[in-house]
């Protein structure tokens, strides 16, 4: 790709150069120049200068511009509206769940979701600098012509966007690619204001060069379809493939791509900024008349083919339901129920047996699974209807957030209820006791879920409402003078969803940061690790120190630290999120050999590592998806 982006500017600066020459000879009296080849050296020097600054320019201010958007800014200028979380239409309804279903099986915070109302072909798209910064679209063709199995292969297809890391290139992609067509924009903007001039003689040179610069700027158009092309189509399969092995049905994709063959919009989009995008949507978005060397996508039938070589056309466009669908707060068909625990209610802090090496283990990072999935809308069925409707709306979504953090003793819960309404905020305060109701008894293994179902409506809210909500958090985790890590990495994570900071470059390495690793390490080791019948937990907190370390290469005699401060657990975690991708694979597999220093892991410890994942942006799935969370109360 840079490569070609190399090549496509020295192409654009020789084209430009050759019109410049030319004016030069038409314009200029000077008897020695003669030819291109006698025209002074400054005059190529200048257009080649100006060249280069118009295209860095050009492709640094849309690079600055969309880096403070990320996602949101792509879909605002795809001309997409987003969903409210309290949306009530079927159709979008039906979308929310499968994203909310399709988000907690990865463990990737809740994308916003957006809908393009004015295109009627099928096509979506992912779009973020980061996992736990995404958005999804869709079209509304999209939603009106598939089956929920087909939209659920669509919206897997662009998780694995998500979770693959396409998303940062292709949002690069835009700003840098934007800057080699510019020259054709300039180009257009002169031959428009030839027309308009009132002197017919005057602006006819005007025109011809517009024209020229406009013919030249295919030149970058060329080499921007040509890298988009290089670039999207293997992932593209990666994607069609990933989708499969999200939802183990590999009708959903083909289907949906199926009635992409059968439909008459095909997968075309309207919007201004298709052409700069077209690499980032499900279907081809744009037409190209060199197919194949241009074409951002695979051929249909070669998409469908490599995901279901036996799919048959005929039968499943007979057999399809576009208005089946599960009911709400339902799982789907496909998904298997809890199996009823035996012995009723049981405490989260049961271990279970863990089989996997700390390697093994950190591969989960950003992987799905079909068992995943079912987990995902089981663990949805399984939330109170109030409780669940309660999270799509902003004030209600952040009284159950603070009312998982109440402690379970009244008189503690009164005393932090006190404290939110001291710190100004006592309408937060008799929403949260509301709350507690619908989230008291609620295991750790839903904790995370209810999160972020509630960020959505927490994002979309007023800057002050988030603030108060944030400071209500606060208020309730200091009351007691005791923070536990769960309420650390909770408050850590909203205010990384609603108040987040300016997006840093992750190259850090791990050596670099030692201390910091050493902090988040102990916590971890001192969570993950329980008192013998003499009330210490010495051996067993060094087996998980000795485990985490080895494998971090850190020196476990220092790596110990006593003073796990908030002030300090928080600059640790703050770090370590600029590690680089690499170095994040190692900090994660030692935290989880600390966890699983004793062939155990018990929910609290799992669900501890999924927020502590979410926070570092290393996604990690359900890891005991085996076990029904409505039969766990918390420790």
């Amino acid at each position: 790709m840079v490569l070609l982006f190399a090549l496509s500017v020295a192409a654009i600066i020789l084209a430009v150069n050759l019109v410049v020459g030319a004016v030069y000879l038409a314009a200029a009296d000077d008897q020695v120049a003669t030819t291109l080849a006698k025209v002074p050296r400054e005059v190529y020097t200048s257009g080649a200068l100006v060249t280069f600054l118009i295209i860095a320019i050009v492709s640094l201010v849309n690079i600055v511009r969309l880096a403070g958007g990320g996602g949101a800014k792509v879909a605002q200028l795809m001309g997409a509206r987003l969903v409210p979380s309290s949306s009530t239409d079927r159709l979008e309804r039906r979308l929310l769940n499968i994203v909310e279903e399709m988000s907690i099986a990865s463990g990737v915070r809740l994308p916003q979701v957006y809908v393009m109302d004015r295109e009627k072909g099928i096509n979506a798209f992912a779009a973020g600098w980061s996992a736990n910064g995404a958005v999804v679209a869709v079209t509304r063709g999209t939603l009106e012509r598939l089956t929920r199995d087909e939209l659920q292969g669509v919206i897997g297809h662009e998780f694995s966007h998500i979770l693959n890391g396409d998303m940062g290139l292709n949002i690069r992609m835009i700003g840098v690619l934007a800057g080699i067509v510019a020259i054709g924009s300039i180009g257009a903007f002169l031959m428009r204001n030839a027309f308009e001039a009132d002197d017919i003689r005057a602006a006819i040179p005007v025109f011809v060069l517009g024209l020229a610069i406009f013919t030249i700027g295919y030149t970058g158009l060329f080499f921007a379809r040509l890298i988009k092309a290089s670039v999207s189509r293997q992932r593209e399969f990666l994607a069609d493939a990933s989708s499969v092995q999200f939802t183990r049905n590999p009708d959903g994709i083909a289907g949906a791509l199926d009635q992409i063959r059968a439909s008459g919009a095909g997968t075309l989009i309207a919007a201004r900024y298709a052409e700069e995008a077209s690499h980032m949507f499900f279907g081809q978005s744009i037409r190209v008349r060199l197919t194949g060397l241009f074409d951002t996508h695979p051929p249909l039938e070669e998409r469908i083919l490599r995901v279901n070589p036996r799919f048959q056309m005929a039968p499943y466009r007979k057999g399809r339901n576009v208005d089946a669908d599960a009911p709400a707060g339902e799982a789907p068909a496909g998904a298997v129920a809890f199996a009823a625990a035996p012995g009723g209610r049981r405490s989260a802090d049961n271990g279970t047996a863990w089989g996997r090496s700390a390697a093994e283990s950190a591969q989960l990072v950003g992987s799905v699974g079909a068992a995943k999935l079912d987990y995902a809308a089981r663990l949805l069925a399984a939330l109170p209807a109030g409780l669940r409707e309660s999270l799509r709306v902003a004030d209600s979504a952040g009284a159950a957030v603070i009312a998982l953090l109440l402690a379970p003793k009244d008189d503690v819960m009164r005393e932090q209820l006190k404290a939110v309404a001291a710190a100004g905020l006592a309408p937060v305060a008799q929403r949260a006791a509301q709350a507690a109701a619908l989230t008291r008894g609620l295991g750790p293994a839903f904790h995370l879920a209810v999160v972020d179902l509630a960020l959505p409506a927490l994002k979309a809210a007023p800057a002050q409402a988030k603030q108060d909500f944030l400071a209500a958090l606060e208020a309730v985790i200091n009351a007691d003078r005791r923070v536990s890590l769960h309420e650390l990495v909770v408050l850590t994570l909203a205010r990384e969803q609603l108040a987040p900071r300016a997006r840093q470059k992750e190259t850090k390495k791990l050596a670099d940061l030692a201390e910091h690793a050493a902090t988040l390490l102990s916590l971890i080791a001192h969570a993950g690790t329980r008192a013998d019948a003499s009330g210490q937990r010495g051996d067993a907190l060094k087996l998980a120190m000795t485990a985490g370390a080895a494998l971090m290469e850190i020196d476990v005699a220092k790596a110990l630290v006593a003073d796990l401060s908030l002030e300090r657990i928080n600059a640790a975690l703050e770090a370590l999120r600029l590690l680089a991708p690499l170095q994040k694979a190692l900090l994660v597999k030692g935290l989880f050999a600390a966890v699983t220093a004793d062939g155990t892991i018990r929910v609290t410890e799992a669900e501890l590592m999924r927020a502590v994942g979410a926070v570092l942006d290393c996604p990690l799935p359900p890891l005991l998806d085996e076990v029904d969370p409505a039969t766990l109360v918390a420790d």
